[in-house]
């Protein structure tokens, strides 16, 4: 297995795979890996919901106030867990636009990761979608899934049927 030394290099450019922006943190990785989501199950994006309330859903106010999501302490925790040997890949359906935004929450957490998969710009389909798509890249790209942690039921069950086992986080969020 080809893993990144750890370390605080700064993140490469992000580049366009498929449908999605990918940004590698410490150069291309491979192997066993971990996917974690990020709004509600390593950010806490609670005080945010109001912005995506109907009957007019603000997406840029709720995605611009991602900045402050206070860290979800306990996931937080089991990912500094992990073997160091496993590839830590954080599949979120954010805009790439808000790359940089997240990069800086990363860091501000000093949250381990290898690969971050975010959706380009314009693409609208339900988070599902992106995400199985994207699953199919990260799977081309020679990781072996081992586990990922999702708070929405939607997206368990599709990890799930595509043979990834996976932890559901509750956040109250889909209730």
């Amino acid at each position: 297995m080809e893993r990144a030394t750890a370390g605080k290099q700064a993140p490469g450019p992000p580049e366009d795979v498929g449908r999605a922006s990918w940004t590698w943190h410490n150069g291309p990785a491979e192997g066993a890996a971990v996917v974690f989501d990020l709004d509600g199950v390593l950010s806490n994006a609670a005080a945010r919901q109001h912005y995506i309330k109907a009957p007019r859903p603000d997406w840029e106010s709720f995605f611009s106030a991602s900045a402050e999501d206070p860290l979800v302490d306990e996931v937080a925790a089991l990912l500094g867990l992990l073997a160091p040997d496993l590839a830590v890949v954080l599949l979120t359906a954010r805009p790439a636009r808000i790359s940089r935004l997240t990069v800086d929450w990363l860091a501000r957490h000093d949250l381990r990761w290898d690969l971050l998969v975010m959706r380009r710009d314009g693409d609208y389909r339900p988070a599902r979608h992106f995400k199985q798509e994207a699953l199919n890249d990260i799977r081309s790209r020679r990781f072996v899934l081992k586990l990922c942690l999702e708070d929405d039921v939607r997206n368990v069950e599709m990890f799930r049927a595509e043979g990834v086992p996976c932890l559901y986080i509750h956040s109250g969020y889909y209730d």
